[in-house]
């Protein structure tokens, strides 16, 4: 692969540059897609589409050219334009300096009689008599038609010391130089079937496009590329999970499950009785379990998970609970202990602020088989913990975590068992995208005795007199700010200056406060403290989002409500009618809300099920900031989007079963493009089959 540097018009310190936005070779630049498109054209009529915005261009005479002068270090170079249809006056600004003439080089282009192209942003958005001029380009020049006037031209993400033109212009030479080498490696018979354009076409569209029909096939063509070899490699990574053996096996013994069952106090859901036999039936199956387990807020996923372990740990196996936080960490620990006390199960807590000595000792006692349960963070991750015979891996909120850690966590077992929670519900076809190397089970049902939560907006001095009812009554409240600190700029509230207020508002009560920069031991003398009903309002950040289980809270004020995504909001929601009292959600609002935080309150009010809020919210938002795909760079879409491309999705998944059903190893001579492309992509990142 040719690097960048000797691409005509770049060399080592442009080259420099193009590094720090991941681009080394040529093939990158032809693969770094615009971020958007801009509608140069004169006249043309507005295509309506979302990645195209329409810019202000002139073509006309300079008829009058004004002297410069100065405002401060400003200098301000005024031309007129004269288009034939009406004069536009535009100006150019730039600052003083007293080493060169900062206008030597529109002095010497814009003279009174040249024909120039202007592009600008209008003073006035309705007029475009004024304009702030940004780029200009004289009629003639060729090479300006073909990169940067008179039609759709690429925006491209930048860097400081790189312009739009150059990228521009880079992009063009990339495309005549190494376009054609560019190569398909699709399946023609699907790329037919579905209408796409083959990929050198494709691809010289998508960065220079005719109009808009054309990029419209081009970008088509490149989202099925990216969705069609994401759910493939699923495929195969399933198959590799499905073809290992495991080398051990369970037996349903029940001298820990039947005493936990009766300790319970409840009888398991009807969902819950079937998630368990599922994963009962994959845990005694030859292959390694690799099962989703989703449910809504509150519907019981962790006593399922314990049942897991707990089969585990009859049969001589450890397992260890992986949880994305400390507190929810902590807080799956007391969940245990109320739970487990009585039985012969050894567990323990492992987090970044368990002190050395006693980390250590951990690590020593998990080595030699003396824990059967290990509940960790990120830190069971690391490479010094080692188990003696680990069985089990239950991961909770799988969307914070990403392909890797799961990996990591399977390298710690001999093909260990793998169960991963979400509450986040997951529409079925995006669940095939995102999970498509796992089994599904659902929890809808609610345990017996759940109380419904009523949800309605609320000033802060409504919201605060039902809290104080509620205090009355010996019930506790949690009241949520979105930032730690003050945030003036946006006119959020924090935890710290809204804390010291609330203490004197309910001076009656004890009133803690709780956000993710307090020590650990902190922070969990606080939780300690609002669980055991010492404290009676807790003052947090969304850090309690998750995990949180008091039956006596019953009230939730969320302020600053509208900056929160659905799914966050419903979680919040979930955090009170834990017990037999019920509970209320009251969103306060800040002053100024826009359309969507409008949407999404009124989502939350008007609807319960975390399920219908998920597809609301992912169709709001997308679904990589939903599932956190972003954060672990799992699915490094260039151009596709899950929730939007729902339509392409579905037929490449369609289409892989095809492939598979035809070529299941992907050995036939017309596939080995794409088994090498597979293998760059997803190789090392999912430890994917060896398909090479």
């Amino acid at each position: 692969m040719l690097p960048l540097q000797y691409l005509k018009g770049i060399g080592p310190k442009r080259a420099e540059l193009l590094g720090k936005l991941g681009l080394e070779t040529v093939d990158d630049l032809l693969f770094y897609f615009p971020r958007k498109w801009e509608d140069r054209r004169l006249d043309a009529k507005p295509e309506n589409l979302p990645f195209i915005e329409k810019i202000t261009v002139l073509k006309g005479r300079i008829v009058l050219v004004k002297d410069l002068y100065a405002s401060g270090r400003l200098r301000i170079f005024k031309t007129v334009v004269d288009t034939g249809a009406f004069k536009a006056e535009v100006s150019w600004f730039k600052r003083h300096s007293p080493r060169f003439d900062v206008f030597g080089l529109l002095r010497k282009d814009l003279k009174e009689g040249a024909e120039v192209w202007v592009v600008g942003e209008p003073e006035d958005p309705l007029f475009k008599t004024r304009l702030r001029g940004e780029e200009y380009y004289l009629d003639g020049d060729a090479a300006a038609r073909l990169n940067h006037i008179a039609r759709l031209i690429p925006v491209y993400p930048l860097t400081a010391g790189l312009s739009s033109k150059f990228m521009r212009e880079i992009s063009r030479k990339a495309l005549e130089e190494r376009a054609g080498a560019a190569g398909d490696f699709m399946p023609a018979g699907s790329l037919a079937k579905r209408g796409l354009l083959d990929r050198v076409s494709a691809l010289r569209a998508l960065h220079f496009p005719a109009n808009g029909f054309q990029l419209t096939a081009a970008r088509r063509r490149f989202i099925y590329e990216e969705l069609f070899l994401m759910v493939l490699a699923w495929a195969l990574k399933r198959r590799q999970t499905l073809r290992a053996l495991k080398g051990f096996s369970y037996e349903i013994k029940k001298h820990l499950l039947t005493p936990f069952k009766e300790r319970l106090g409840f009888e398991f859901t009807s969902d819950q009785k079937r998630a368990i036999n599922s994963i009962f039936s994959d845990m005694r199956s030859a292959s390694p379990m690799a099962r989703l387990l989703e449910g809504d807020v509150g519907s019981g996923k962790t006593v399922v998970a314990l049942s897991a372990l707990l089969l585990a740990v009859e049969n001589g196996g450890q397992g260890v609970f992986l949880a994305p936080t400390e507190i929810l960490a902590e807080q799956h620990y007391l969940t245990f202990h109320k739970f487990l006390d009585g039985l012969k199960v050894n567990f323990a807590l492992l987090t970044s602020s368990v002190r050395p000595k006693e980390k250590q000792k951990i690590i020593e006692r998990l080595a030699a088989g003396e824990i059967d349960i290990l509940i960790g963070t990120h830190s069971a991750l690391e490479e010094g913990v080692k188990f003696k015979n680990l069985r089990l891996t239950v991961i909770d909120e799988q969307h914070r975590f990403g392909v890797r850690q799961r990996a990591a966590l399977r390298l710690k077992g001999d093909k260990a068992d793998m169960l991963v929670m979400t509450a986040t519900p997951i529409p079925r076809t995006l669940f095939l995208a995102l999970y498509g190397d796992l089994e599904l089970s659902v929890l809808k049902e609610m345990p017996p005795g759940r109380q419904p939560v009523k949800t309605e907006l609320a000033g802060e001095d409504r919201a605060f007199e039902i809290v104080r009812e509620e205090l009355l009554k010996g019930r506790q409240a949690y009241i949520v700010y979105p930032v730690i600190e003050e945030d003036g700029a946006r006119g959020l509230k924090s935890v710290k200056e809204q804390f010291t207020r609330l203490k004197g508002i309910f001076k009656n009560s004890c009133v803690d406060m709780l956000h993710g920069r307090l020590p650990s031991e902190l922070k969990k003398k606080i939780m300690d403290d609002f669980v055991s009903g010492k404290s009676g309002v807790l003052v947090a950040t969304q850090v309690i989002e998750v995990g949180i289980d008091v039956p006596n809270a019953t009230v939730m004020v969320i302020n600053n409500a509208e900056n929160y995504g659905l799914a966050s909001l419903h979680q919040l929601r979930g955090r009170v009618g834990r017990g037999k009292h019920g509970g209320k959600c009251l969103l306060v609002t800040g002053s100024a809300v826009t359309k969507d935080g409008s949407l999404r309150l009124d989502a939350l009010r008007s609807c319960a099920s975390g399920f219908e809020l998920s597809e609301k919210d992912i169709y709001m938002r997308g679904a990589g900031d939903i599932m956190g795909l972003r954060q672990h760079g799992d699915m490094d879409f260039k151009i596709a989007d899950l929730s939007r491309d729902a339509e392409l999705l579905e037929a490449a998944i369609a289409d892989r079963e095809e492939l598979l059903h035809a070529d299941p190893d992907l050995r036939a001579p017309q596939n080995a493009g794409l088994r090498r492309k597979l293998i760059e992509l997803y190789g090392k990142k999912w430890d994917l089959i060896d398909l090479s």
